[in-house]
């Protein structure tokens, strides 16, 4: 279709075009894209700068905190007027931050970038997520945000070896993205016309206010996504010493489980991304979770190198799966972005406590039991994030039926 023709769609939510889907997924990707460096940058930061592992391990966990926290502070804002202005100034300052990590070879200078290039990642994640509700179909939407994380995260953890983990490779590249993400901040759509109904006896239409059902379904969304995320990267956290402690699974084996999770991931996105609404929402997740549960207590038990990885590389793609459909439930919920702005910050913060809780429960009552610990948090996790997810799919038909259409000239590739 070209870029002239005229497409219907909803005065709430835009479709997805090329430019809109270059802008709210790189912003996304760049913001997040610290959590997935961690393993590097922690090799750069021992490595080159020479701090010790124990602080290298809390300065990334101080950035990753700033990144969920500076995320949470500015959701309401990027929900509303100010999602341009937070992507602007969180790119600059994750370019400024990680560039001065990457070419500045001093201490206090790369502790300070560092955790302000965390800061700055957490405005452009709020202002991604903000964003992503404001596109039509959710779930399509997010499963080409996930395959488009995936994909840039595996390109980039394939070029910084190559080029050398030290610091300029390892934030250097991160900051070169910031700033390549920075001049398409102009194509986020923006923040959709508030829904209306007809007034009172035919008067004039008035604003829809969010009911107290959708807002108490956002709040618990946020909480599971942050009980979900402590869950699963607290046996992601503890997976290679698990894997070699109790299943005899060498580096290289361990090597084959990241390379083969990330064909995984990929594949799950690129899933939901081409069903789109086929698949339906509220089903897929249930299946998912109850699958991802009953493979973290088979991780825990497991004790044959083969049947680990197959466990754990199941277990990574179904994770991937979960992940997606609940941020197509956090961005159906709302398409100015109330929910699906904050979601990505809460799920750092439970990600930010999952290496010590792994460590701690596997530590004092063993793997199987952390196994267990983990897939029972899932399933008590299944009711209410199914319950939710329901609510989405009515809160968008809703909208659907009560939102008119009009005519936007640009062209729709979802």
């Amino acid at each position: 279709m070209s870029d002239n023709a005229a497409t219907p769609v909803h005065a709430g939510r835009v479709p997805l075009t090329a430019t809109r889907a270059v802008s709210v997924f790189g912003i996304s990707v760049v913001g997040f894209m610290t959590a997935n460096l961690v393993p590097v940058m922690i090799v750069a930061l021992t490595g080159e700068l020479g701090l010790t592992a124990t602080g290298a391990g809390t300065l990334m966990t101080a950035s990753l905190l700033a990144c969920a926290a500076s995320c949470l502070a500015t959701s309401r804002w990027t929900a509303r007027s100010g999602r341009y202005v937070v992507a602007r100034a969180g790119l600059a300052l994750t370019g400024l931050g990680f560039g001065a990590a990457a070419f500045v070879p001093s201490v206090p200078v790369v502790v300070a970038g560092v955790v302000l290039g965390g800061l700055g990642a957490g405005g452009a994640v709020s202002a991604g997520g903000a964003a992503l509700g404001a596109l039509r179909n959710p779930d399509r939407a997010s499963g080409i945000s996930g395959f488009t994380n995936r994909a840039i995260v595996s390109v980039v953890l394939f070029v910084v070896p190559v080029l050398g983990a030290g610091m300029g490779s390892a934030f250097g590249l991160l900051a070169g993205l910031a700033l390549a993400a920075l001049f398409t901040t102009g194509w986020l759509p923006d923040r959709p016309a508030p829904e209306t109904a007809p007034g009172p006896g035919g008067s004039a239409a008035a604003p829809v206010v969010a009911s107290r059902s959708t807002t108490a379904a956002g709040i618990g969304l946020l909480v599971c996504f942050a009980l979900w995320a402590l869950s699963e990267d607290s046996l992601w956290a503890v997976a290679a010493t698990m894997g070699a402690d109790q299943a005899g699974l060498d580096e290289t084996g361990m090597g084959l489980v990241l390379s083969l999770s990330t064909l995984g991931g990929l594949a799950a996105s690129a899933l939901v991304g081409l069903a789109g609404p086929r698949l339906g929402r509220t089903v897929p997740l249930a299946a998912a979770l109850v699958a991802g549960a009953a493979l973290k207590f088979l991780a825990g038990t497991v004790t044959d190198p083969g049947w680990y990885m197959v466990v754990v590389i199941a277990w990574n793609t179904l994770y991937m799966l979960s992940f997606i459909y609940i941020v197509a439930v956090a961005a159906a919920l709302d398409p100015s972005g109330k929910w699906s702005a904050p979601v990505l910050g809460v799920y750092l913060v439970g990600s930010s406590f999952a290496p010590v809780f792994g460590t701690s429960v596997s530590a004092a009552a063993g793997y199987p039991a952390l196994g267990a610990v983990l897939a029972g948090m899932t399933c008590a996790l299944l009711v209410p994030l199914v319950l939710i997810s329901r609510h989405s799919v009515r809160t968008e038909a809703t909208a659907a039926r009560t939102t008119p259409e009009v005519e936007f000239p640009q062209a729709a590739i979802a």
